[in-house]
């Protein structure tokens, strides 16, 4: 449904997509995952025919991104692309003469606050009405570039029902997520870094065998002081301290020489980690 062929993107001296290749095929959700900068939105606005490569090729049903192709096609942008001085009611109703279409009753979670100006409402129900918009003309596939961000737990996971019900009807889903968690909600994951495609597939096939050492130890604050001086590159969740895929006796020698007595275990890297790995390594 989605395909990129050696995309690349460049602004002036600066390459923001660089040879990207992926592609997104009927009912399943592919996670692009990538930190900001790493060229996620500019694939999706090559994808979605809002800018053109400046090499490469993309393709979309098996055709170039011209207006028919884009029709069938659902997207939810970072900015949710709501009129914030129109109300629920009059976002969809726009959005669906747009596409030729009847607009669908609203879900009772948005029938309450219908006749209100979507600037006034909470942003869970923003993103809530924003699916309601993409989804109005029953789109055969779906671009959603951090749709979840900003809201609650509880409010993902109801947003992540509905991205896994369009994907069961047949729907090719691309969502961007900050959330390593949702990254399990994927069938497939792609990641970025620096404008370029690092790794691809599912969670253990990124991971692989990267591993992290957990560092224990009374006083956190110093071991991480310690660690951070030395020029290692420390994770810090909580009062956890985790260095992934790096020499365990270096750090052994480094808290040695600050006087801190740790326990030094070697574990199985996150998702998150081995995304912090593959982006120092795919720095010019």
């Amino acid at each position: 449904m989605l395909r990129t062929d050696a995309v690349t993107r460049r602004f002036g001296s600066f390459t923001a997509v660089d040879g990207v290749s992926i592609e997104v095929s009927a009912g399943e959700v592919v996670g692009l995952l990538g930190a900001n900068g790493a060229g996620k939105t500019t694939l999706i606005r090559m994808m979605l025919g809002l800018l053109a490569p400046t090499e490469g090729q993309v393709t979309l049903f098996d055709g170039p991104p011209d207006l028919p192709r884009r029709a069938r096609l659902g997207y939810v942008p970072q900015n949710l692309g709501l009129y914030r001085d129109m109300t629920v009611a009059e976002n969809l109703e726009f959005s669906a003469h747009a596409y030729g279409v009847t607009a669908p009753a609203l879900s009772s979670a948005l029938a309450e606050g219908a006749d209100t100006l979507v600037g006034d409402l909470p942003l869970g129900t923003q993103r809530q009405a924003a699916f309601a918009v993409a989804l109005a003309h029953t789109p055969e596939a779906l671009v959603l570039d951090e749709p979840t961000s900003g809201v609650d737990a509880l409010s993902r996971s109801r947003l992540w029902d509905t991205i896994r019900e369009q994907a069961d009807r047949g729907a090719g889903v691309l969502v961007t997520t900050h959330y390593m968690e949702e990254a399990q909600q994927c069938d497939r994951l792609l990641l970025m870094s620096n404008g370029r495609l690092v790794a691809a597939g599912d969670e253990d096939d990124i991971v692989g065998d990267t591993h992290t050492v957990a560092v224990h130890c009374a006083d956190w604050t110093r071991a991480f002081a310690a660690l951070n001086d030395a020029g290692i590159p420390v994770i810090l969740s909580g009062r956890a301290i985790r260095v992934p895929d790096t020499d365990e006796q270096k750090l052994r020698a480094v808290l040695s020489s600050a006087g801190i007595d740790a326990r030094l275990e070697e574990v199985r890297a996150t998702i998150e980690e081995r995304m912090l790995v593959l982006a120092r390594g795919s720095h010019p």
